[in-house]
């Protein structure tokens, strides 16, 4: 029986994975450095393991995960969140035999840079936004010239710090709050679509373009429904050929319809695009590459997040859409956490969330913040463990 460490245990999408890997006969491992009881506690994983933060002891981390993968002979290193860049960081010092689903971390810093990614972006079939680099808001009015902008980090995540303008930037428009690089944007009017990819050493393998039907304050995804459009499948295979991309590859674009698209930024991980693949799809194999025939999503798949959906986002929701279309949605979409046989990732969720809280408390900080600090990587230097 193979086995499979999926890192980034605190995530949705790592439940996900987890559920699908032991149902084609992978016994599973998870790991993580804060609370992670919603893949924990899934009938799904064999087994779970507390790893240091790769933020504050990149060394520790490596030490931990070469004794966690030992320990279990594990055959695929599967991240799932930002814990990427620092297992590319240390991917050398990683046991050989083992397969590490990572690209080398020069290319991860270069996609992960919403400023560095659009000159890679740019010749592979789809156009990039007008853009500037900027570092005080000064220069941010002085390049939008009254035009409708956005504005963001060049290292963000989840839509944080994220400004938009879509009339405009106003004249009280507040300075930035931190000292870094960041990118203003034409405003691209239109739908927003997602987009999550497998790819081993340029090969496509397996791909969903979707529609997040809700958003938590414009980021998020929590409803999703996978869609067609050849022009961005055909435009992630052109990136992952010119990158040789090896890993899980996502996207956020903007359509203006009738195959009309735009790809605003790049998101070198798994995002929740992963939901949409059956239990059965041979997403396994292709995260081995081990797959010939390319993966799809089931194309009626409509997917939830069924606790955001039914409660700290309902009032947000009701802001967008009838009760009549989210009472329909509700029933229409399958939840992702809570399914039939594996109820416990629900309370493990609800665990983790009081964990959250806590920290954010010690830490004075959001418990998005809490949840995502250890991990995050915003282009700093990392020296080799």
């Amino acid at each position: 029986m193979p086995n499979v460490l999926i890192l980034g245990a605190r995530s949705p999408v790592a439940l996900d994975h987890a559920r699908r890997f032991a149902a084609q006969g992978w016994r599973v491992v998870v790991a993580d450095s804060v609370a992670c009881r919603i893949t924990r506690w899934s009938r799904a994983v064999h087994a779970g393991e507390t790893l240091p933060s790769a933020r504050d002891d990149l060394r520790a981390y490596a030490q931990a995960l070469i004794r966690v993968i030992m320990a279990h002979q594990i055959d695929l290193v599967l991240p799932t969140c930002e814990e990427v860049f620092y297992v590319a960081r240390c991917r050398a010092h990683l046991p050989q035999d083992v397969r590490v689903l990572v690209a080398a971390f020069d290319t991860l810093a270069l996609l992960h840079s919403k400023w560095r990614f659009l000159d890679i972006a740019r010749d592979c079939g789809i156009p990039v936004p007008d853009s500037g680099l900027v570092r005080e808001i000064g220069e941010a009015r002085t390049w939008a010239a009254g035009r409708p902008v956005v504005i963001k980090p060049e290292f963000s995540r989840f839509g944080v710090h994220v400004r938009r303008y879509p009339e405009g930037m106003p004249a009280d428009a507040e300075p930035f709050a931190a000292r870094q690089n960041w990118v203003v944007q034409t405003y691209c009017h239109g739908e927003e679509l997602c987009s999550y990819s497998v790819v081993d050493h340029g090969r496509l393998l397996a791909h969903v373009t979707y529609r997040p039907l809700y958003r938590i304050r414009g980021s998020s995804g929590y409803v999703l429904q996978a869609c067609k459009a050849p022009e961005i499948e055909a435009f992630v295979r052109a990136l992952a050929q010119k990158t040789a991309f090896n890993g899980q590859l996502s996207f956020d674009w903007i359509s203006a319809g009738q195959g009309q698209y735009t790809v605003l930024e790049c998101n070198p991980r798994a995002v929740s695009g992963v939901h949409l693949f059956a239990s059965d799809a041979a997403l396994p194999a292709a995260l081995m590459g081990e797959v010939d025939a390319y993966v799809r999503p089931d194309p009626a798949a409509l997917r939830m997040i069924g606790p955001v959906m039914l409660a700290a986002a309902l009032m947000t929701s009701l802001r967008t859409v009838s009760l009549r279309q989210w009472w329909r949605d509700l029933h229409s979409a399958r939840d992702v956490i809570g399914v039939a046989g594996d109820r416990r990732p629900l309370l493990g969720g609800l665990a983790d969330l009081a964990s959250y809280a806590r920290l954010a408390a010690r830490q004075r900080c959001s418990m998005r913040e809490a949840s995502t600090r250890d991990t995050e990587w915003d282009g700093e230097m990392l020296e080799s463990p």
